[in-house]
């Protein structure tokens, strides 16, 4: 039997980075605020906690950074490109394909520098991306608009803005899944969830904010929108984010909204663990460095242009390219050139590697047909032109008269030994979600608001299509669970939100 158990201003579905900042955001407003959350405690986080915590905002210029990352000094020797707000709102645009809502994207790139100060004012550290450099002559130059991380990767931006939830009052029930919203003359009133050890518990509030997830961990949802191939990816993250609250979203009067056939997808470890392994955090499995390399799948024929960009732009977009092939596998090659510059995930014990001291035997070792393998190597051998090789630009490096060319990046493949890395395609969110407006509020028919019903982080729809600029989803969940608490709790004091 269903029992009212208490009255909270807001409830925050949801653990995640989104979920946090929405609580922290109301509850520093006021707000009496429940989080609730589908997993057990020790499984929290959502999939801000497989996340290796880059996070892009627009830091202007060097002492932008300054101002976020403590320590750095007159001493560092840093090479910063400039990177303001027109830089990212360029990016987003060009791997959407100019598709991300306007009102949604302006909103995400010019409250992105003040949301990550507003997130060091909570207690969450940022420190230098090592991942986005090259050293030259004892000097750091950084690339691709995301030099800056979370301390401790996507634990440390967790257990930082729980610990501020939890100084600043708010409730979290772990177990306790979000059911069903209720409205009452067309307002949210309530919420149901279905705890563990309580039955189900209806909860009196005046705004509920979803942020639980997309469908990503939902095999048939996956199937469904996306294809039958989906059916076999990895889920990188959290193994609760089944859809469930886009579902009750619609029930309440939302509308569907963005690329519900369209996802973020990462190239991975083939034998990484089939949903996100909560004793190994942080994004281990992930493969990035392909770059610098070379892609063939199973029949040893190369399929994307793996200097096409810098992965920040990529990698999305050619983790999809690998599920489509056979086996949903595909192998990165580097030779002793490279291997010395790949990234810290492939030095892990977790990496699934094959080493060689030719090229013949590696194609043994991987299973793959060595003839085919051996002209694909011949044939890139062959198409690569002279050039500066310099992995911190786009340097033109080129091939010539393959398909696809390696456009940038491009090396002979000829000093031994040689390394193959086994990668699959590995799901890391969706991008179908629902109609929401620069406010947080979740939008019905005629762009109206649902009242009292907010949505932040993988529930934002009309924000990324295609693909996304790498950093760019940990943003969102931060700008719009803020701007979600925020909303919340201007409601709740019954002014409007107008900022």
């Amino acid at each position: 039997m269903a029992e009212t158990e208490k009255q909270f201003d807001a409830v925050v579905v949801g653990t995640g980075n989104a979920a946090l900042s929405a609580a922290v955001a109301a509850s520093e407003k006021g707000a009496s605020v429940l989080m609730v959350e589908k997993g057990p405690e020790h499984k929290r986080g959502g999939n801000s906690f497989f996340t290796d915590g880059a996070i892009r905002f627009a830091y202007r210029d060097l002492e932008g950074i300054k101002r976020i990352v403590d320590g750095l000094s007159e001493d560092d020797d840093i090479e910063m490109p400039e990177y303001g707000t027109e830089d990212f709102h360029g990016d987003l645009m060009k791997v959407t394909q100019g598709k991300s809502k306007a009102e949604l994207a302006d909103h995400l790139v010019s409250k992105s520098y003040e949301t990550i100060e507003w997130m060091k004012d909570q207690g969450v550290k940022f420190i230098m991306n090592e991942n986005q450099f090259f050293e030259k002559d004892g000097k750091k130059i950084f690339w691709g608009g995301l030099p800056v991380k979370t301390e401790n990767k996507g634990i440390g931006l967790v257990e930082a803005m729980l610990k501020k939830a939890r100084e600043n009052g708010v409730e979290i029930w772990y177990e306790s899944p979000a059911v069903k919203l209720e409205k009452t003359d067309g307002k949210i009133s309530a919420i149901h969830i279905g705890r563990k050890h309580g039955g189900n518990t209806v909860i009196k509030t005046d705004s509920v904010i979803l942020a639980c997830g997309g469908f990503e961990a939902n095999k048939k949802k996956r199937m469904e929108y996306l294809g039958d191939e989906w059916k076999d990816a990895v889920v990188r993250g959290s193994e609760y984010n089944t859809g469930d609250g886009i579902a009750m979203a619609l029930e309440a009067g939302a509308v569907r909204a963005g690329q519900y056939d369209g996802c973020h997808a990462h190239t991975t470890d083939y034998n990484a663990p089939k949903v996100g392994d909560y004793s190994k955090p942080g994004d281990i499995y992930k493969k990035s460095s392909y770059p610098l390399g070379l892609i063939v799948n199973t029949e040893g024929k190369r399929f994307v242009d793996e200097g096409a960009d810098f992965r920040n732009y990529t990698y999305a977009k050619y983790g999809k390219e690998t599920l489509k092939q056979p086996d949903h596998k595909a192998f990165q090659l580097y030779d002793s050139q490279v291997r010395p510059m790949l990234r810290a995930e492939y030095d892990l014990e977790e990496a699934t590697v094959f080493k060689a001291d030719t090229p013949e035997m590696l194609a043994v070792k991987m299973g793959v047909d060595k003839e085919s393998f051996m002209q694909t190597l011949t044939d890139y051998n062959r198409a690569v032109q002279e050039g500066d090789y310099n992995p911190s630009v786009k340097d033109g490096k080129s091939t010539r008269g393959l398909s696809p060319e390696k456009t940038n990046w491009a090396l002979t493949f000829d000093r031994p030994p040689y390394y193959a890395y086994p990668v699959t395609c590995g799901i890391t969110f969706t991008f179908g979600a629902v109609k929401v407006n620069s406010k947080a509020e979740v939008l019905g028919d005629k762009e109206e608001p649902v009242k009292g019903l907010y949505a932040a982080g993988e529930m934002v729809g009309e924000l990324f299509y295609h693909n996304y600029p790498g950093g760019s989803g940990l943003m969102s969940g931060s700008v719009f669970g803020r701007t979600a608490g925020m909303s919340a709790a201007e409601m709740i004091r019954g002014k409007a939100f107008d900022k």
